[in-house]
């Protein structure tokens, strides 16, 4: 009973706070449709287009834990592939090439014999000019020829490598110097020395035969040598290996190496390549899950919170703070994925739920905060790429913390306090983790509470940041708001402090009536004290024409018909409306100054009016002395109406005692009663008679006489 109690106290105090401005946005049935299309499209969305998270740990770091495959898969093994490319080119043998330095010397030797007569007798048909020619091509195949084994010429050739000028031929000794050359390599040298020049044969074996005389130093040519390693391993192709669902990738503590990190990548391209967003089966099975969480959200709501259901405003106030928290999680998520593993890692428990759940009990109902803070974090846990048992008892723990530390919000700052409430629960949680895992290590347990702490602290800020502009938006005035327009240096208020005061005091006596009476019967008190402040700000145009503000005997209604008096009276609740628009006052207060007197009757000015004119004619003219209303809508407002008009009468009884006071109080409500003013409000009669009690108490304790202080004597002066 008492948390049904509570319970509809919770929803009083909500009801109210909620602009009763209803138009085609507010109870249409499209837009309403159109509301849930969204909602269900942001959920299938999240569900649907989730990231792969597969942990990458550092490179030579030690494995914290096992990790098994999660899916059968192929990867590039870049570890046996440097293996296969080391093995071919354990084939590859020296290559050799002759001095350069020899060959220019040898060469010179050759020039230098031209220019004697005795060769001119070997070759009568040669000229100067081409025996010189051929001595400078064969001196260059020299310097471009290289000399290998057969296995690593036929490398070569496997790999389409450049082997031109490479002969077949390995020294028998390891000793490369003065050696010679059998014929078949000269025969080779010669041929790709002449190829693209045409010359006698006497010529080209003149020559030949003069370098075959001599001996030659032949060196390892190993820059050639290890470019044939570089283009032998380019043709090795990329080795894969194949993991199976369930083997081994990572042991615990071992070392994690190049092979380790190349498995889960590639591990977490298969599960994203299993999970094709765009198969027909992927869609149907993301579809109906999200039928259901829109189906269960729109039953739970139209059962228990009718007046949610059935107001758009609401709605699309609920379905942006999920929006919102959906998207924050979605960016921050983005953000930990792109940077370091270490700091994805570390981040083990995000705290996101308590956002909207401060939101959400803020702006509408606890019970309502509690449903979405469940409802959010399954949606966020099957979702994003967090641990899910660590991230949902988190989350839940923590916005059901911050939701029973929210309903007693009166300030902005509290918003901080809060938060951190929610962060010394999660405190508990991650002692609670780490004890569980057995894995209690200072440095993780230190990063996790700092964390934590950024989030609740990330979280308090954009609450307080976003609480305003949803209260804008949306219409609605949280208990922040209405301590806000408490202050008394606001500009309203010290207008009337200081040119009305008379309606100021009424003012403060009717709120603190209408506090005691709404919170009696589990209305929202603290509205009805801060409305009432405002509810009579049309008073500031006309002043002298309240009685509260008469000075000295002068009553200026002397001098006016009871018609024109009436219309002054009745006018301040237009003109407080008027000014109320001028400030930006929240349509709840504006609410307040047009019901506040309903369509009652200026009963005073109307029975002079009578009593002038006759009972017929004034029977014709009522309807100029009605207030123009409406009647109040809400039970806040009509409790404000009653403590109104038995303030302002009390102030007119000429003995002030209880008896007097309860006979007041139940003329006027029953008057009140019998005019009709309560039948939009759902004030139920048990509610009005709690209201007249609370009221008869409140005014009788107010007006109680005080003992008479008698008159100090001067005893110096007896004396």
């Amino acid at each position: 009973m008492n948390e049904d109690k509570e319970f509809m106290e919770d929803e009083a105090h909500k009801a109210v706070s909620i602009s009763r401005n209803k138009g085609f946005f507010e109870t249409s049935a499209p837009v309403r449709w159109f509301i849930g299309i969204f909602f269900s499209l942001i959920i299938f969305s999240t569900l649907h287009f989730r990231e792969v998270r597969v942990p990458l740990p550092k490179l030579a770091s030690f494995a914290t834990h096992p990790v098994s495959a999660d899916v059968g898969f192929e990867y590039f093994d870049d570890e046996t592939t440097n293996t296969l490319k080391e093995e071919s080119v354990r084939d590859i043998g020296h290559i050799y090439q002759i001095d350069r330095d020899q060959v220019a010397s040898r060469s010179a030797e050759f020039r230098t014999y031209l220019f004697s007569k005795d060769w001119r007798k070997q070759l009568e048909l040669s000229t100067f000019e081409e025996v010189w020619q051929a001595g400078v091509l064969l001196s260059e195949a020299l310097v471009k020829g290289r000399f290998t084994d057969g296995r690593t010429f036929q490398k070569m050739k496997e790999v389409n490598y450049s082997h031109r000028h490479y002969q077949v031929f390995v020294p028998v000794s390891e000793n490369l110097e003065e050696m010679s050359f059998p014929d078949r390599i000269w025969d080779q040298v010669a041929a790709l020395a002449f190829s693209e020049k045409i010359m006698q044969t006497a010529t080209i074996d003149f020559v030949v035969d003069y370098f075959k005389r001599k001996t030659w130093n032949l060196k390892s040519d190993y820059s050639s040598r290890s470019e044939l390693k570089n283009e032998v391993k380019k043709k090795v192709p990329p080795f894969k290996s194949r993991v199976n669902k369930g083997d081994s990738i990572l042991i615990d503590k071992e070392r994690v190496g190049s092979r380790h990190i190349a498995m889960l990548q590639e591990m977490k391209k298969a599960i994203s390549d299993e999970r094709n967003v765009w198969h027909l089966q992927t869609l149907l099975g993301t579809l109906v899950i999200t039928s259901l969480f829109t189906a269960i959200s729109a039953v739970f709501l139209r059962r228990n919170h009718k007046h949610i259901f059935f107001s758009n405003r609401k709605l699309a106030l609920i379905v942006s703070v999920i929006a919102l928290t959906i998207l924050i999680a979605k960016v921050l998520e983005l953000l930990l994925l792109n940077t370091s593993n270490v700091v994805l890692d570390r981040v083990r428990y995000p705290l996101l739920v308590p956002f909207a759940s401060v939101l959400v009990c803020s702006l509408l109902h606890s019970r309502v905060a509690f449903v979405v803070s469940g409802f959010m974090s399954v949606v966020l846990m099957m979702s994003l790429a967090a641990k899910r048992d660590g991230f949902l008892t988190m989350n839940l723990i923590v916005s059901f913390v911050t939701i029973l530390s929210t309903k007693s919000l009166r300030r902005r700052q509290e918003i901080f306090i809060v938060c951190m409430k929610g962060w010394v629960a999660s405190v508990f949680v991650v002692v609670a983790y780490n004890l569980h895992s057995s894995t209690f290590l200072p440095e993780i347990l230190l990063f996790d509470c700092l964390s934590s702490f950024i989030f609740m602290l990330f979280t308090a800020v954009l609450v307080v940041g976003l609480l305003a502009v949803f209260e804008s938006i949306f219409g609605i005035m949280t208990d922040i708001t209405l301590m806000e327009y408490m202050d008394p240096n606001h500009e309203l208020l010290r207008r009337l402090s200081i040119e009305v005061p008379g309606t100021y005091q009424h003012s403060l006596v009717v709120g603190s009536l209408s506090e005691t009476a709404s919170v009696a019967i589990g209305a929202n008190g603290l509205f009805c004290r801060v409305a009432t402040l405002y509810h009579d700000i049309g008073k500031l145009i006309t002043p002298q024409y309240f009685t509260e503000n008469h000075q000295g005997d002068v009553n200026i209604h002397q001098l006016l018909t009871p018609k024109e008096s009436a219309q002054v009276i009745i006018a301040h609740v237009s003109e407080g409306v008027t000014i109320a628009r001028k400030a930006s006052l929240p349509e709840q207060f504006i609410d307040i100054i047009k019901e506040h007197h309903g369509t009652t009757l200026v009963y005073y000015f109307y029975h002079k009016h009578k009593e002038n004119v006759g009972k017929e004619k004034a029977i014709e003219d009522k309807e100029l002395f009605r207030y123009m209303g409406p009647k109040p809508k809400s039970k806040e407002s009509a409790i404000i109406m009653i403590a109104d008009t038995v303030e302002a009468a009390s102030r007119s009884l000429e003995e002030f005692s209880e008896e007097a006071v309860m006979e007041l109080v139940y003329r006027l409500v029953r008057e009140k009663a019998e005019d009709g003013q309560f039948e939009e409000c759902c004030l139920t009669f048990e509610e009005l008679g709690v209201v007249q009690k609370t009221m008869i108490k409140t005014l009788v304790a107010a007006g109680h006489s005080r003992i008479k202080y008698p008159k100090r004597e001067d005893e110096k002066k007896n004396l």
